[in-house]
């Protein structure tokens, strides 16, 4: 029997206009802290983005969510945030915030193939 993995995840979302409050899921955040995984995957649906503010900046969207991308996975392309340990990385991402991009609040749930499990999470609420 594998090992089941406790992890938390956070959906990443676009507010096109803040004082609105409407937002476009965008990503899917994922994290394990006893196998050490971190992965965010996005996908940006820049036609139905576009509905809800048709002069939204998508080129500077794809840069703030590369950006992400990179501090999730760590490394010198993270910047100062990305040579954090992946517990306090992925509490960075999630924190509170009022930009464009937030996350929800971090959920929970156990799994046996991280990898399956964010995909699934991918497909289920972003694509």
């Amino acid at each position: 029997m594998q090992e089941k993995n406790l992890y938390e995840y956070a959906v990443i979302r676009v507010v096109p206009r803040v004082e609105r409050e409407e937002f476009l899921n965008v990503g899917v955040i994922l994290f394990c802290k006893s196998a050490k995984f971190i992965k965010m995957l996005y996908s940006v649906n820049e036609a139905k983005l576009l509905m809800f503010s048709e002069d939204f900046d998508l080129e500077q969207l794809e840069l703030n969510l590369s950006s992400f991308q990179k501090i999730a996975h760590g490394g010198k392309d993270g910047g100062p945030i990305g040579a954090f340990d992946i517990p306090s990385r992925f509490r960075w991402l999630t924190a509170i915030r009022s930009s464009a991009i937030q996350t929800s609040r971090p959920h929970s749930g156990f799994c046996t193939d991280l990898d399956k499990t964010i995909q699934r999470l991918f497909e289920e609420l972003v694509l």
